[in-house]
């Protein structure tokens, strides 16, 4: 007779079961829409970069029943030399789901803890949760990471440090000195996770690159994804990048052959000639991010408005009914109560005619 209570873990019963949204289709028939204006995955609407659309659009079937490369060889080939390291130095992963849970699981063990930020990309809480390892949580600070708290919320058990910069869904950053400092605090104690997801959306004077700073820190680990500015999240891959000693270890605990051949290629091509393309894309976020927030102040809304695709705003409803009621437009927004912001909502930019689209539908269900 089977007995999960004898089985399960005790930390697996805490968990509740992520439930991601339905289908696109199943979507539109519950709110008998025709369309659907996905604003919120910060996913890019443009699409990825051509290189990468050729890729897509070309593969060939005859490669469909040919396992892919284990260690994603090329493509580390490639972003070694965009970033002058060694190939060793980087790992690839099928997204950064995927990379955080085999960082955890390289230098965790049961007692052993993380410290991250209460309202940040969850994934980092999650993994280490249901892997038996506590997450110590210190809350933002004027809707940032805080260095202080995070130094001080570490004991001897605390393995990791993961800091989301620009953070999600905030948009906040810490500048290079900032940075610097905590890394100096940290004094190679502790693995430190730098999670860029967002880097290539950001253009600001003092903004670090984790990337320059890997020699320096060799506890560093830097996380990079093609989900967001490359338009490549469907084919999940995403990359890490550390010391030849920290990947060494990480690469002990990671699954092979877990990143399909499209995805090593398309994301090999996204890299090409991406300047043009970070550049339309940066246009179009700069665009949308002026249009919600004067559509903010015109309905006295207070707005998070940081680094990356996303804005955040304060609704005078409940996040959810609100939810409801854009949907019912044909408008996808994400609801904060999920990441600590109840009554909040993070919206993802788009084009022009889009955010035009998302602000007529906020203005019919807000206004009297």
């Amino acid at each position: 007779m089977l007995n999960l209570e004898r089985l399960v873990p005790a930390h697996v019963w805490r968990f509740e079961v992520y439930t991601p949204s339905r289908p696109d289709q199943e979507l539109m028939r519950l709110f008998r829409v025709d369309h659907l204006h996905r604003l919120n995955n910060n996913e890019n609407p443009l699409g990825p970069p051509p290189e990468a659309a050729r890729i897509v659009q070309g593969f060939p079937p005859r490669l469909a029943p040919i396992y892919p490369s284990g260690d994603a060889y090329a493509l580390r080939q490639i972003l070694a030399g965009r970033f002058g390291k060694s190939p060793d130095q980087f790992l690839v992963g099928n997204g950064s789901c995927e990379l955080i849970t085999s960082v955890i699981k390289a230098f965790c063990a049961e007692g052993d803890t993380i410290v991250t930020a209460d309202r940040t990309f969850a994934v980092y809480e999650w993994v280490a949760e249901f892997s038996g390892i506590a997450a110590r949580l210190v809350p933002l600070m004027d809707f940032g990471f805080d260095p202080k708290g995070m130094l001080a919320a570490g004991d001897e058990r605390t393995k990791i440090l993961f800091v989301c910069n620009p953070n999600n869904p905030t948009g906040t950053w810490w500048d290079t000195g900032t940075l610097r400092r905590f890394l100096d605090a940290v004094n190679g104690r502790r693995i430190v996770v730098l999670d860029e997801a967002y880097f290539e959306y950001v253009d600001q004077p003092g903004f670090p690159n984790g990337m320059d700073l890997l020699d320096e820190y060799p506890n560093l680990v830097v996380f990079r994804t093609f989900s967001k500015m490359y338009a490549l999240a469907a084919l999940r891959i995403g990359y890490l990048c550390g010391s030849p000693a920290v990947v060494d270890i990480v690469r002990r605990t990671h699954v092979v052959y877990s990143v399909n051949s499209l995805a090593q290629q398309a994301a090999a091509a996204a890299l090409e000639n991406d300047g043009p393309f970070i550049a339309r894309t940066r246009a179009m976020v700069a665009a949308g991010k002026d249009r919600i927030k004067a559509l903010c102040t015109e309905l006295n809304l207070p707005c998070q408005c940081g680094e990356g695709n996303f804005v955040m705003i304060r609704v005078p409803v409940a996040d959810t009914l609100l939810y409801r009621k854009l949907m019912a437009k044909g408008v996808m927004i994400r609801t904060m109560t999920g990441f600590r912001f109840p009554g909040w909502i993070r919206v993802s930019i788009a084009q022009e005619e889009v955010m035009e689209v998302f602000c007529g539908a906020m203005r019919d269900v807000l206004r009297p």
